[in-house]
Order: C-alpha cells, then structure tokens, then sequence
C-alpha cells in the first residue's frame, strides 16, 4: 500500500485507472506536503480517490457546507477551488491541485 493511503488507513483496492462504466468526467492531481500524490476522478455522483495502484470509491454529500463533498464508511473528501481536503477523524490531509495527471 502507498504510504498516503497507508496514513489514512483507507483499504487498498488493486486498480489502474476507473472502470470506463462510471464515466467520471474529470481528473485532477493533488500534491499532498511530502506524502505523495493522489489522484481524483470524479462526475456528480461518485468520486475515486486513486493513489499508485490503490483507489477508494467515495459517493456525493449533500452539504450547506462550502466547497464538493464526497464520502465512504471513514473517509470524507472536500473539494474548494484548488484545495482537496481529506478527512479520517481524527485525521485531516490537505492537498494542493497541480498540473500533473
């Protein structure tokens, strides 16, 4: 398991990329301070949290709150502008968007 995954504690599902049937239409990298890199791919419904060959699906939050929220059992995604937050209470992980993909 990728240390950054392993720090949230998040499953490890064995993939490359989304399965082309949950047609997610966007795709961006986040740099995480010096744990690594993760990858989101999300559309309106779900998002996939993916970093090396590991991913976690996490399904669409209705919020007042600002910003995209996604969530699993454990874990809650945020997204505001270029700042991906991610949270496993206690824990909270904050990324920063770049151009790499």
């Amino acid at each position: 398991m990728t240390p950054l995954l392993a720090s949230l504690g998040l499953l490890p599902l064995l993939a490359m990329g989304s399965p082309w049937w949950e047609d997610y239409d966007t795709r961006d990298s986040y740099r995480c301070d010096d744990r690594g890199t993760l990858v989101v791919e999300r559309n309106a419904s779900q998002a996939a949290l993916i970093s090396g060959r590991y991913r976690s699906t996490l399904f669409r939050e209705e919020s007042d709150a600002p910003g995209l929220r996604y969530r699993n059992d454990d874990t809650r995604l945020i997204l505001r502008g270029d700042e991906l937050t991610l949270e496993r209470l206690p824990m909270r992980l904050t990324c920063t968007r770049t151009d790499d993909v």
